[in-house]
Order: structure tokens, then C-alpha cells, then sequence
């Protein structure tokens, strides 16, 4: 069957800096389709063959693992050594457990941690660590000293070290402790539900916040389309055009196609004065 995993602390020692330095290249082979999927898969791509031997159904699993984390992945790197360990830990559970383990419960937990933990991560690190440690970097450098350059990354990387080692250590830790007694107890079933609602939480206010499609379409003084709309059903045109391009994910239209449509029906209703 599958490999035995071998729980020392020197394994456990290397599976917490494997976390940690694997988080460190998550965008690597960033794309604008899936965004960091390809480096997630490359964080838990050990975990997922140290699981699996050679044997034909073993393989066939591993193969499922691999498609199940090549799905759509974005989170500040340093926060994502915490759902790389987690993740870890539920992957290990499902190859224990696979008839009573549900593997839909990996990509749900996955999805909604990336919302709460990009948000923190990219607050704190992006928006504070960074301002902070390069505004005082830039005064010594004004001043001629090398002391800028050294303590700006000095700074940025004490935080991001602490965060991302322990961030995935206490992830792996975690679930590992709590996993096995959350899917004898069927909590994980509602845990799923949770994530979910969180999921479509983020999902909607990323359609509202990030697709910024109007219409500049008035009649006179008195008629502005785009306020009727907003009266009906705020972001309306947005949600429309997630929902077409969700018809056509479900038709499989191939994403070079559905970028072209994107792209052409842009430029025509654009011309047309149709949307803005």
C-alpha cells in the first residue's frame, strides 16, 4: 500500500523547513490563469510522493493529488507556509483514511484561508513590515551609509522568517492533532460547509471589488442606466459577466478562447459606448 510516514523529529524538523523554504518560491511560475498553483504544487509535491509507491492504484492517487492542488492558488507567501502544513496534514490523513475522509475538504480548506490570510499577510508584510523597513533603509541611504540597504532586508526578513517557519510547523502540527478526531466526529463535514459560505464570501466581493465593468448609456439629464442598475442590484454587469464566463468554463472553452473573447467584445463594446 502506501509508504509508512515516519514521524521523528528529525523528519518533522525537515518537513517544517521544507514548508519554509518551498513557501519562498510559491511564485516562482506565477500565470494568470491559476496565479501560484504551480508553486503550491511544488511545496506539496514531497509530501505527496513520500505517500504513494509505484503500484498502479497507488500511482492513480498520486495522479489525483497532483490535479487536486493545480487548481486555482493565490496568498502571500509567507502566510502560505501555514495551508501548505495544514494541507500537508490532510493529505496525510486522507492516504490513512481514504474511505472515510472526504478529499474535496483539502481544496475547500485551501480556499477559504487564502481570502483571511492574503489579507493579513499582504497588510502586514506589504503594507507595514515593508513601508517600515525601507523608509528607514532609504534615510541611512540618503545619509551615503550601507547600513540602508543592509537594514531594510534585515528588517523584511526577521518578520517573514519567524512568521513562515512557525506558520507552517503549527499548520502541519495541527492538523495532524486534530484531523483524525475532527473526521470520526464528522465535524469535518461541517467544517466544509463553513469554508464554503467563507469561499463564496470572498468570491463575491472580489467580483464587486475587482471587475470594474459600467455602462455610460443616459438618455437626456434625467436617465443614467448605470444608477438604475445600481438601484436594482449593485454591480449587476459585473456579476452578469462572472456568470458567462462561469457558462463558459462549463462548456470547457479553452482559456486562449475565452481570453479572446474577453479582449474582442472589450474593444467592440467599448467602441459602441455600450460599457466603460
Amino acid at each position: 500500500m502506501k509508504k509508512e510516514q515516519n514521524n521523528s523529529q528529525a523528519t518533522l524538523r525537515k518537513k517544517y523547513w521544507q514548508f519554509f523554504w518551498r513557501s519562498w518560491f510559491i511564485q516562482a511560475s506565477w500565470n494568470y490563469e491559476r496565479q501560484m498553483n504551480m508553486g503550491f504544487m511544488y511545496g506539496i509535491a514531497p509530501t505527496i510522493d513520500a505517500l504513494y509507491g509505484d503500484s498502479p492504484e497507488e500511482i492513480e492517487r498520486k495522479k489525483e493529488a497532483y490535479r487536486r492542488h493545480m487548481a486555482f492558488y493565490n496568498c502571500t507567501p509567507q502566510t502560505s507556509a501555514f495551508i501548505l502544513g495544514l494541507t500537508a496534514s490532510m493529505e496525510e490523513e486522507y492516504a490513512r483514511e481514504p474511505d472515510s475522509f472526504d478529499p474535496d475538504s483539502i481544496t475547500a480548506v485551501k480556499s477559504s484561508l487564502m481570502g483571511p490570510l492574503s489579507g493579513v499577510g499582504d497588510s502586514f508584510f506589504q503594507g507595514t513590515i515593508r513601508v517600515l523597513a525601507f523608509g528607514l533603509g532609504i534615510n541611512f541611504a540618503k545619509q551615503g551609509s550601507i547600513l540602508g540597504p543592509i537594514l531594510a532586508i534585515i528588517i523584511s526578513f526577521i518578520p517573514s522568517f519567524i512568521v513562515t517557519y512557525w506558520g507552517g510547523k503549527i499548520g502541519y502540527s495541527a492538523g495532524n492533532k486534530y484531523l483524525e478526531k475532527l473526521t470520526k466526529e464528522n465535524v469535518i463535514d461541517r467544517l466544509m460547509y463553513l469554508v464554503t459560505i467563507v469561499g463564496l464570501m470572498v468570491i463575491g466581493s472580489m467580483i464587486a471589488s475587482m471587475i470594474g465593468i459600467t455602462t455610460p448609456i443616459h438618455m437626456g439629464k434625467t436617465f443614467n442606466l448605470q444608477k438604475t442598475l445600481d438601484t436594482v442590484f449593485p454591480q449587476m454587469i459585473p456579476l452578469a459577466f462572472t456568470f458567462f464566463m462561469y457558462w463558459l468554463l462549463k462548456k470547457k472553452v479553452g482559456t486562449g478562447w475565452i481570453l479572446t473573447i474577453c479582449i474582442v467584445s472589450g474593444l467592440i463594446f467599448s467602441v459602441l459606448g455600450i460599457f466603460a
